[in-house]
């Protein structure tokens, strides 16, 4: 290896876990790294998540104005979680693929592959101009933006995992995260724009398109961006001593690593509940059923998603210092408790509804830990699959099947997401307590070894 290389020092390739003397600390290129990762990565999920903040007018433009409006909202969530239920195989492609030619190439293409179907929703005719034939093509625009998505996340945690020096791993990690909620925000304040500027009659006829074409562009400017990334020190290590997957990436996974799987996937479910159940599902949440005005729930829930945003970066520094096991119990004990105070206070006032949401968005921040324990959990040769088969199996189906879940049980319980949050959040607490929350694979000579090392 060139020894330009070597100050390359990272938790997931130090040799039976003992890190030489002095770590090496965050360069001008790390910075680089982080900051094209970050920013690539909140464009891409602007694309992926922006359907969310229009779903209430997606919903009557893409389906029959005669159904039901439980029934339209109840489809329209649907067709959001369809983009959920094809991240598993999208994932496992372009994580096979990341082990075998690079993490730097597919980090790329899953840019690529979600910019096309955004701009092309944003093009869309609706149900009266083309019948069904309308909700079945947004239909297939998700399942594309979902295949994409599912190689995304994944990809760019195990890309700026293996860059960043070991003393900052959590910090690296938490910083991306939060570029890529960062794309929640975007999508909010865009939304919050819409809605400010245009009427509700403007935004059904014409100006609901505007978020999607946006996103087209988004993604080709991150596409660029990207050219400007270098692959990652770990896996030219396991390239130049012949130590990439010799058989299947998922094959050894699905043998060798169970327990990190599960993990992984109980973890996420945790994560897809935070996400999808405060931040994405809410803003509709807050208008159907406690009659908030549109523009002031998105405002309220832009606020959230910039605490958030800032819990992510917040949290990764906090596992570099005390542990993750210590931020978990923290973070996810915080969010029991901010969830009830939240929902259990609406409607509430202007001042109170910002603030209890915004402490609620600082707590959700504690999702950082699952990629910060996450990444670790797998050893260098599977670990972009055995992430992505984990995190998107789970999120699959917790994360698509939860708007759909809370619709019908808000028919019987208005205080539905705070129960749900709550239950997820004291199974958080309980992972902390699992080995793999403190412990991942060491690297020796490019060989994953199977005895692990204890992590912060």
């Amino acid at each position: 290896m060139n020894p330009q290389q070597e100050p390359h020092v990272n938790p997931l390739s130090v040799p039976g876990g003992v890190l030489p003397a002095p770590a090496r600390t965050l360069a001008a290129r790390d910075y680089k790294t982080l900051g094209l990762a970050a920013l690539g990565g909140t464009l891409e999920f602007y694309d992926f998540v922006i359907y969310v903040f229009f779903v209430t007018v997606l919903g009557a433009l893409f389906f029959p104005p005669n159904m039901p409006d439980w029934l339209r909202q109840l489809q329209a969530f649907g067709i959001f979680a369809a983009g959920y239920l094809a991240r598993p195989l999208g994932g496992i492609v372009i994580a096979h693929f990341g082990d075998r030619l690079g993490r730097k190439r597919m980090f790329t293409l899953s840019i690529l592959l979600m910019a096309a179907p955004t701009l092309m929703i944003g093009l869309l005719p609706t149900y009266a101009s083309i019948g069904v034939a309308a909700p079945l093509l947004l239909l297939a625009m998700r399942v594309l933006q979902g295949a994409a998505i599912g190689g995304e996340m994944p990809g760019a945690w195990v890309f700026v995992g293996e860059h960043v020096p070991s003393r900052h791993y959590g910090l690296g990690i938490g910083t991306l995260t939060s570029g890529i909620t960062g794309g929640i925000l975007l999508g909010s304040l865009v939304a919050v724009a819409i809605n400010r500027h245009y009427t509700p009659e403007q935004v059904s006829d014409f100006a609901w398109r505007i978020p999607f074409l946006l996103g087209g562009v988004f993604g080709l400017v991150s596409v660029y961006l990207r050219r400007f990334l270098h692959e990652t020190p770990v896996f030219r290590e396991l390239a130049d001593r012949s130590n990439l997957a010799r058989e299947l990436p998922i094959r050894t996974v699905l043998r060798e690593h169970r327990s990190a799987s599960l993990f992984v996937a109980l973890l996420t479910w945790v994560l897809s509940t935070s996400i999808v159940v405060v931040v994405l599902y809410t803003p509709a949440y807050l208008q159907k059923i406690h009659h908030i005005p549109a523009a002031l729930a998105l405002e309220t829930n832009a606020f959230a998603t910039l605490t958030l945003t800032i819990g992510c970066v917040i949290v990764g520094w906090a596992c570099d210092r005390i542990g993750t096991r210590a931020v978990m119990l923290i973070g996810w004990g915080g969010l029991l408790m901010t969830a009830y105070l939240f929902y259990g206070s609406l409607p509430g006032t202007p001042g109170t509804l910002f603030w209890h949401y915004g402490l609620l968005g600082l707590f959700v921040g504690t999702i950082a830990t699952v990629p910060i324990a996450g990444v670790r959990a797998f050893p260098a040769p599977v670990r972009f699959t055995g992430l992505s088969f984990a995190y998107n199996m789970s999120y699959a189906v917790f994360g698509g099947l939860t708007p759909m879940i809370l619709t019908l049980w808000l028919q019987h319980d208005t205080m539905a997401p705070a129960h749900y949050v709550a239950v997820l959040a004291a199974v958080g607490s309980l992972l902390a307590f699992w080995p793999l929350a403190r412990r991942g694979h060491a690297m020796r000579n490019g060989v994953a070894s199977t005895a692990g090392h204890v992590s912060r």
